[in-house]
């Protein structure tokens, strides 16, 4: 491997659902390795959401201090970052951004990348048949919640925060697991508005596969990157096409 700092052949690095947290270290830690490694040879990082396991505001930038100085250490040396919100840290804002030296991208973006037409999404709004998700992720979205909900203290926002992860956990077990899988019509719906992209990459579901997809009489390459809880999920990209990365 070459010294960090001496790019590759240009490519780029697409990651999501690391959900890092105290409570994980060793995924801290691979993250950080991952970062000073791959990521210093990458000429751009997409990470696709989900990035923490919760975020409850921009004032809270000083608990994840290292992990914010890495990812500013990899800008600084040319590695160009771009974030996206996922269910978990969609209160990620511009302050954190800054700070980090990255980009907040808008879920979807659109977008071309070595010759290829590349829609990047975090995948839950795909989720259409979770329809008390859907109604919740609607509500938490929109700006006059999110006003609200930052005004109270740091520590209230971490406690309402811990007790909706603990009611979701329990209402997961009750779900069937094709609910919270992307549906099928809501994937085609999604291509056909963006003009059938060559490939659709999208995290949330932590069922990382390649799937092939014709809609329309339209061939479209659907990603799924998975999760970090076991071992670290990666998405290679370059003139020569996308393959998965083992970490």
């Amino acid at each position: 491997m070459e010294p960090a700092g001496q790019k590759q052949t240009a490519h780029s690095l697409f990651i999501s659902d690391l959900h890092l947290c105290g409570s994980r270290p060793a995924i801290t830690t691979q993250f950080l390795e991952f970062l000073r490694q791959q990521a210093a040879q990458a000429e751009a990082l997409y990470i696709l959401g989900d990035f923490f396991e919760y975020w409850a505001g921009d004032d809270d930038l000083a608990q994840h201090q290292p992990i914010i100085q890495a990812l500013r250490e990899l800008s600084n040396q040319g590695t160009r970052i771009y974030f996206m919100h996922g269910n978990r840290d969609f209160l990620i804002g511009e302050a954190f951004a800054q700070t980090a030296g990255l980009t907040i991208l808008p879920d979807p973006t659109l977008l071309t990348l070595y010759g290829k037409r590349v829609l990047l999404s975090h995948g839950d709004a795909l989720c259409t048949d979770d329809v008390a998700y859907q109604d919740f992720r609607q509500q938490v979205r929109s700006p006059a919640w999110q006003q609200t909900f930052l005004q109270q203290p740091l520590s209230v926002r971490k406690a309402q925060i811990e007790a909706l992860r603990q009611r979701s956990e329990q209402e997961k077990s009750g779900k069937q697991e094709s609910i919270m899988d992307v549906n099928a019509v809501a994937v085609d719906e999604l291509l056909r508005r963006y003009e059938y992209p060559d490939l659709l990459i999208h995290g949330h579901t932590h069922r990382p596969a390649l799937h092939e997809l014709e809609v329309d009489g339209h061939k479209v390459k659907r990603w799924v990157l998975g999760d970090w809880y076991e071992q670290g999920s990666c998405l290679f990209a370059d003139e020569a096409g996308f393959r998965h990365q083992p970490l």
